[in-house]
């Protein structure tokens, strides 16, 4: 702009750039292409999660500002679910925050927790949201990195051990891991656990795929093992559960100090969200196993439809064991760079992806992979399969 002395944009945010989601949703509108790249469902969730919605409409709850840490139907029922999962217990008055989805959960707690100098390890490839929040912070981010070995991404904790320095403030999970599809085991986290608690760090955990997980995998989260439960804010959300994104219903759980220090950035981020939706998912979380159960067996079948169908369109598929998404390695394509393949995928094979590569700070580590959503109808997947078998 005319007269002004430095770009409009905090320095902290001059790399964020519109997100990846943002750039390849709109060229599969353009092109006409199946979005597999960003990570919503194509149906919504169960009829009586909304139709819950829609009496809390009626009956005016929610309508106006709810409580500023959430409803208390809605906090009684995250610690209900946090018990009777885990074992994990937690106040709902002290303990719980409900915030406008896992995204604001994750900005309120690093804009909490972390100073200007702190340092935040972040499992790479992470999910963008967490650089933008640590640049926001003023904090900054120590990538410890997740490589493929057998067919899966693993954690490499002498790496993870290395990365902790005396400016290391805490330590930002992701489990189950977007975009790989990788769920930590209870021995790794094990570790993680003992590392944190040896060098006094907290952790910040983004569980928002604690139900998606296939084959036998366990999600387990951190704050239930030793020394954890006062040093963890553990992040979870309704979207990915119950197949309603749009609503942004998120929370917290961890112990007073930590839930009253992140309920102090979130109060002047959205102050509150969401009001009728919280009524709604207070009764979604109280939905039998039978639906849980369901849920993963279909998510199952179809990440099973799409890695086949990938595989003998010619990629390297990484088997994941939770979540929505399959990374896979363009490279027995002929191709190396994932932007340029994502952004022609449209026009070769009517299809959209995601470049892993958004996800990390060393751009060439991910260069080659590529990640696909398979939370679809399994028509669109057939047919998005059926299109990638133009490349093979």
């Amino acid at each position: 702009m005319a007269g002004m002395t430095r770009p409009p944009l905090n320095r902290r945010l001059a790399e964020f750039g519109t997100t990846i989601f943002a750039e390849m949703s709109a060229l599969a509108a353009r092109t006409g292409a199946i979005n597999l790249g960003q990570g919503f469902p194509d149906t919504d969730g169960p009829e009586e999660v909304r139709e819950a919605a829609v009496r809390a409409l009626r009956d005016g709850r929610g309508n106006q500002y709810p409580p500023g840490p959430g409803v208390p139907e809605l906090r009684t029922a995250i610690a209900d679910h946090q018990r009777e999962r885990y074992g994990l217990e937690y106040a709902p008055d002290t303990e719980v925050l409900v915030t406008a989805g896992a995204t604001e959960a994750i900005a309120a707690s690093l804009l909490a927790l972390v100073e200007p100098g702190d340092e935040v390890i972040a499992l790479e490839p992470y999910y963008d949201s967490y650089a933008a929040c640590v640049a926001m912070a003023g904090g900054t981010r120590v990538p410890v990195t997740l490589r493929p070995h057998e067919g899966a991404y693993v954690l490499d904790l002498d790496e993870l051990r290395a990365a902790v320095t005396d400016r290391t403030r805490l330590i930002l999970l992701n489990t189950p891991h977007n975009p790989t599809g990788t769920v930590l085991t209870r021995a790794e986290l094990t570790a993680v656990a003992e590392l944190a608690v040896e060098r006094n760090l907290l952790v910040v955990t983004d569980e928002v795929y604690e139900h998606l997980v296939f084959d036998g995998a366990e999600h387990v989260p951190i704050a239930s093992l030793p020394g954890m439960r006062e040093r963890t804010v553990t992040i979870s959300s309704a979207g990915k559960t119950f197949s309603f994104t749009g609503w942004k219903v998120g929370w917290i759980t961890a112990s007073p100090g930590l839930t009253s220090a992140v309920r102090s950035a979130k109060q002047f981020l959205t102050y509150v969200s969401s009001g009728p939706f919280q009524y709604a998912v207070a009764e979604a979380l109280r939905l039998p196993d039978a639906y849980f159960d369901g849920l993963r067996a279909d998510l199952a079948a179809k990440r099973d439809l799409l890695g086949e169908g990938l595989a003998k369109a010619g990629f390297e598929v990484y088997r994941p064991s939770g979540t929505y998404f399959v990374t896979t390695d363009i490279r027995p394509l002929g191709a190396t760079d994932g932007f340029a393949f994502c952004r022609s995928l449209p026009e070769r094979a009517g299809v959209v992806a995601v470049p892993n590569a958004v996800f990390y700070d060393d751009r060439e580590a991910g260069a080659p992979f590529v990640r696909f959503a398979f939370c679809k109808k399994t028509e669109v997947l057939e047919e998005a399969v059926s299109r990638l078998r133009r490349l093979a």
